[in-house]
This record gives structure tokens, C-alpha cells and sequence, in this order.
């Protein structure tokens, strides 16, 4: 009977302690928006926009930015747009984390995105995967959002 009692007992000092460790820090989730207005952007006529949210204080943003004005064509508009020189615009659309990508149509929806530093390859595959859908090969659909 006294062993029963001290199982008992240490059954509920373990299940009292089980329950006052704290829980495991939560993941954060980063906004990426779905819907940009084409207006807020230069070139709004232009069939695709690549939007790059930037912050001069961010050592990964330049590179990006560098490789996504490589896209820059008569039918897409590249604009970087520091946290800085266009705050408004970065509170607008909740961008909380740089370097953000954003493949945009000209109906402002946003078809692709990426969030921090992109490979050129990934970037310009999806960039082409958007404008022609079927033209990447299998395999490169993994590496982005």
C-alpha cells in the first residue's frame, strides 16, 4: 500500500511539472502579400512587376536587388523599395522581413515570392515559369514560393 501511495505521488509531482514547463517559442511567420495595387508601382502598365523590398542596413538586399534588375524587359517593370525612401509603401503591404521578392502580374496579383536572399537561377526560372507557365523544368518549381 505504501508503495502504491508513492507511485501516486511521484505520477503527480511529474504530470504538475510536465505542466509548468514553459511551451516551445513559436515560429515566426513572415507577411507576404497576395494582391498589390499596380498603381502604388512604376510602370503600372507593364505586364509584370518585380517588386524588391529592401533595407540599406540588410547585407543580403543589394545582391538581390542587383539580380532582379536583370529582368528588367519591355514587358517587366523591376522596382527596389528601401524600408527608408519607401516606408509608406512597406507599412502598406505589412512587409515585416527583406529581402522580399515579389512576382507580380499586371492585375497585381502576386504569382511568386521569395523571402531573403534568392539564386539568380531561381529567380529568373521563376520569373520565366510565370510568363510561360510549363517552361521550367521539373524540379525547379521546389526552390521558392
Amino acid at each position: 500500500m505504501v508503495a502504491l501511495v508513492l507511485v501516486l505521488a511521484a505520477v503527480i509531482v511529474a504530470v504538475v511539472l510536465q505542466r509548468r514547463r514553459p511551451a516551445p517559442p513559436t515560429a515566426k511567420v513572415w507577411n507576404i502579400p497576395a494582391q498589390l495595387d499596380r498603381a502604388d508601382f512604376n510602370e503600372p502598365s507593364t505586364p509584370w512587376l518585380v517588386a524588391v523590398f529592401t533595407s540599406s542596413t540588410c547585407t543580403a538586399c543589394s545582391d538581390v536587388a542587383m539580380k532582379a534588375s536583370a529582368l528588367i524587359s519591355d514587358v517587366v517593370a523591376v522596382q527596389e523599395l528601401e524600408v527608408v525612401a519607401d516606408a509608406e509603401l512597406h507599412r502598406r503591404y505589412g512587409i515585416d522581413a527583406v529581402p522580399l521578392v515579389l512576382i507580380v502580374d499586371g492585375e497585381g496579383v502576386v504569382v511568386r515570392h521569395f523571402l531573403g536572399p534568392v539564386t539568380a537561377t531561381d529567380l529568373w526560372a521563376a520569373m520565366a515559369e510565370a510568363r510561360e507557365p510549363g517552361s521550367t523544368p521539373e524540379g525547379c518549381h521546389e526552390h521558392g514560393t
